[in-house]
């Protein structure tokens, strides 16, 4: 691996400014590979998990839910994030049961990824669920969602229409395609 020390931004400071259930949000004072200084704003995240579930007839489950971040309702991957402890795999499995009632006979890590580390260390980890039961959804008490069930075409669509915009959904819909390119389902 390429030396990279040359690089690195070492922490002389750091004060943390908000401390939530979901994220916290510090500020650090670092000092460049130049000699000066500079204030690094850092979202520190649990890390999550996103789940792309695939039915026998080929259809994406995605949810409908609205993100106040956003103010608008989106449509996107089950996820959640991790609890402390929690393994990626059982949280997967947890997050695919509670928002769409889905249950998975298997699950394959695609990915994981950083989803915006210019500001933020959440890592996401991108599973592939196949193998499908129905069940009934049990979303947490704040969680309003609607389970969908879409083509790739669909999903595209949705995707062109600004329905679809969130990283991990996204990302998903290329591995989803990539996957049909080389005779997998």
């Amino acid at each position: 691996m390429k030396d990279t020390q040359h690089l690195y931004e070492k922490t002389i400071s750091s004060q943390t400014i908000y401390e939530g259930k979901v994220i916290t949000l510090k500020v650090d004072e670092v000092l460049l590979p130049n000699g000066h200084t500079a204030k690094r704003e850092i979202v520190t995240h649990q890390g999550a998990v996103a789940v792309m579930a695939l039915t026998d007839e080929g259809k994406l489950v995605a949810v409908r839910q609205f993100r106040k971040p956003l103010e608008q309702v989106i449509v996107e991957l089950p996820a959640g994030k991790l609890e402390p402890g929690e393994e990626p795999l059982a949280c997967a499995k947890r997050e695919l049961q509670e928002e769409t009632g889905y249950q998975a006979k298997d699950y394959t890590l695609l990915s994981s990824f950083y989803t915006s580390p210019g500001f933020a260390n959440e890592i996401l980890h991108l599973y592939l669920a196949t193998g499908l039961t129905k069940g009934e959804s049990q979303p947490d008490e704040d969680e309003f969602v609607e389970v969908l069930e879409l083509t790739l075409e669909e999903a595209h669509e949705l995707h062109r229409l600004g329905e679809i915009r969130d990283a991990k959904t996204v990302a998903a819909l290329f591995a989803w395609e990539n996957r049909l390119l080389h005779g997998k389902k």
